[in-house]
Order: C-alpha cells, then structure tokens, then sequence
C-alpha cells in the first residue's frame, strides 16, 4: 500500500510495481517496461485482505489460469467476481477499494499512464475521451488475450521487445478506448468514509511492526475524529472494523509465518504478541476453522 500523504489523490512517487510489491509481499515473477512509461507484470501471490491505495496509472488485469472467486468493495459498493481466464478487471487511477481474495492468485497487470491513452486518443482523432470505466472480472476475451500477449517476452533482441511491447500498448489502450470508456459509474465511494491519505495513514499504522499505538482511540485522534465516527468511517472505506481489518491482517501474517517450517506454533504466537499459544490458536480457529498446526500440515 502506498505511504500516507498529505494529499489525497495517487502517490505520484511511488511506481505501481513498488506499490504492489509491498501490499503483495513478494516480487512479481515477471516484468517489462513499456517505453511509454508504463508496466506489465506477472504476479503469482497469496491472499489478500487489504485496501489497496489509488494509483498514479490506470491498472488493468487479467487472470491466465485457475478459477478463484474475490471481492472488491469501493465505499458502499461490494462486487464479487470470479478471477478466470478471459476476464479482466480495470482499476481507473485515483480508484481505491478493499480488495478480499481468499486464496493464492495467479494474475497479469497492465499499468497504463493516462497520458498514453490520451495520445491514443488523439492519433484516432478522438478529442475527448470518455472516462475509463471500473470493472471487476468482466468478460472481455480480446483484452485478455492482448494482456497476455504483452507479457511475453522477445528474447536475444531488445529493441524488437521494446517495439512489441509499445506497439501492444497501444492495442490495448485503442482497445480500452472502444470498449471500457464511458460516463461514471453510477455510485460514488459513501460519504463520511475516510479520505485517502487517512486511510493510507491508518492502514500504515495498523500494519506496523513498530510499537504503535494502534488503540481505537489512538487512531481516532490521529484522524481528527471522535472515536464512534472514525470507526464507521473506517467500516465504510474497507467494510471492516479496526478491530476486525487487525485480527485479519494477524492472521495473513500467522500465515505467511506457519509457511516456514523453521518456525514453530509458539515462536508465531509470541511474535504475533499473544499472550500464549493457546490464545493465538483459539484465535486462528475462529477465524479459520483449523488449529495453526493442522492448517500448516495441510498447507505444506
């Protein structure tokens, strides 16, 4: 997630791929540069619970294996899709949602800069284009395809990989153009979330290994609310309540720990600030329905 700041629109410091990697956890197996400025990666990662933060580019995905369901929630609004091939996702820069995928996910980005779709537009003499429109796991075979494509790579020849990859850039920005343009979608984020560069702040905090005060009351005052109104607040941006957004957020990183075989179900428990064992496994339980020890016997 990107870091907060003190605007509120896209980090524009921040590369997507550094943004990504961060709220991923790992590095994407593959990626090209576009010679426009933008970027295709190949990522294969573990699940997801976290908001992820408006970007600087338009963020178009596609799924070239497995079949997985997920959610997105942007304010109000809550969208389930299933991730699989020939569907695709838009992500319009300055767009933030709550992102839910529940498990491993094999997936291919496309960071556009707006300024290559609006050259685009104007080589097709299209003054004014619409604005991208939002999608989640749309079916739309021919972006797909044209996505994949891009993250192949021409091997022993630069200059041809450079020319392929902005050539199939720019199908794929004449292709969002004709298809996926259009008015605004017709909700909004809900009134009384918290703005971006809280959230990103909040996110930060509670995600910290520091030892942050990461009491309600502590983060209701760094928000400059009451505690009642940060609290819905904070539902409403990620459909969570503190409380709940940090037990998920113990439990992905209860995970990624358990993955390692090294580490035994006490030293994950003192390391995630339980009092005991037991008391990390009841919790892990609750929200899993698997002791840690059963879960990692399955897992590995």
């Amino acid at each position: 997630m990107a870091e907060a700041r003190e605007d509120s629109g896209p980090a524009a410091d921040q590369q997507p791929t550094e943004v990504m990697s961060r709220l991923l956890r790992t590095k994407p197996i593959h990626m090209a540069l576009d010679p426009s400025g933008g970027a295709i990666t190949h990522w294969q990662h573990d699940p997801v619970h976290d908001v992820v933060a408006p970007m600087v580019d338009h963020v178009i995905m596609t799924f070239p294996t497995g079949s997985q369901r997920f959610e997105r929630r942007t304010g109000r609004s809550l969208v389930t899709g299933t991730a699989r091939p020939g569907v695709m996702t838009i992500v319009p820069t300055g767009s933030s949602s709550r992102w839910d995928i529940p498990e491993p996910l094999n997936c291919i980005q496309l960071y556009l800069p707006q300024a290559t779709l609006q050259r685009v537009a104007n080589e097709a003499d299209i003054s004014a284009p619409g604005d991208l429109m939002e999608r989640t796991a749309h079916s739309d075979p021919i972006t797909s395809r044209l996505l994949m494509s891009a993250a192949d790579v021409l091997d022993g020849n630069a200059a041809l990989d450079a020319l392929f990859r902005q050539q199939i850039t720019d199908l794929l920005a004449i292709r969002l153009l004709s298809a996926h343009t259009g008015m605004p979608p017709a909700y909004r984020p809900a009134q009384g979330g918290l703005a971006p560069s809280v959230l990103c702040r909040t996110i930060e905090r509670l995600r910290s290994d520091a030892d942050a005060d990461v009491s309600l009351a502590a983060l209701a005052a760094d928000a400059g609310l009451s505690r009642f109104h940060f609290c819905r607040a904070f539902k409403e941006s990620t459909g969570l309540s503190p409380h709940n957004w940090l037990r998920q957020h113990r439990l992905e990183q209860a995970m990624t720990l358990l993955r390692d075989p090294h580490n035994s179900v006490a030293m994950v428990a003192v390391s995630l600030g339980y009092t005991s064992q037991t008391a990390f496994a009841a919790a892990f339980r609750r929200l899993t329905g698997e002791t840690p020890s059963d879960w990692r016997r399955h897992k590995l």
